[in-house]
């Protein structure tokens, strides 16, 4: 059977932090509606929908989402950082014999600039997922390992029967990656070459 390994996007692979609050920046400032974009970015994970709704009514969400898009291909891209191990991780994988599969809740062609922008090429690519319906994606791609940093990442993967593997690079500790239901859990990606060849041995 072929080897397809899922990765999150958001604080498993890329340090998108410094984009994010430049973007909710620029969001308040056109809008004059008051955005603590230092709390928005401890909260990455979740539907972009979910983050708006803290600061926008509800009828003002699905546009001030589809606004934050627009400002996002401009204001994000340039704080973009790749997390340690990223680029080894992949490499990993290929050097296995297997694929890279990055399912992510971000807006897909977001993503895919992003992932452009830091040099990261996946063989997948599926955006709009969160949670469970992140499992959904791995079943189709055929994934059996996902690494992410949030605790939704582990339910995903745990929706697709898939190896969870929780990375403490996002907003929550080792201890609450595994209490949630992390198989493995690993300080960064630098020890994911390590694991994964351990794992398939």
């Amino acid at each position: 059977m072929s080897l397809t390994v899922g990765f999150d996007l958001d604080m498993t692979l890329l340090d998108t932090r410094p984009g994010i609050r430049a973007t909710y920046d620029v969001l308040s400032a056109v809008t004059g509606v008051p955005i603590d974009s230092a709390l928005a970015v401890t909260r990455l994970g979740p539907p972009l929908a979910q983050e708006i709704a803290h600061w926008f009514p509800a009828d003002a969400v699905e546009e001030m989402a589809d606004l934050y898009r627009t400002f996002y291909r401009e204001h994000a891209l340039p704080g973009t950082l790749l997390l340690p191990g990223a680029v080894e991780a992949l490499d990993a994988v290929r050097a296995a014999g297997g694929r890279v599969a990055v399912i992510t809740g971000k807006y897909e062609p977001n993503a895919r600039l992003q992932l452009d922008h830091v040099g990261l090429v996946t063989d997948v690519l599926v955006g709009d997922t969160w949670a469970e319906s992140k499992g959904d994606a791995l079943r189709e791609h055929g994934a059996t390992v996902y690494v992410g940093d949030h605790l939704g990442d582990i339910r995903g993967a745990r929706a697709a029967d898939a190896v969870a593997v929780g990375v403490a690079t996002g907003p929550y500790t080792g201890a609450e990656l595994r209490a949630a239901g992390a198989d493995v859990v690993l300080a960064d990606l630098t020890a994911f070459p390590a694991w994964l060849a351990e794992h398939l041995a």
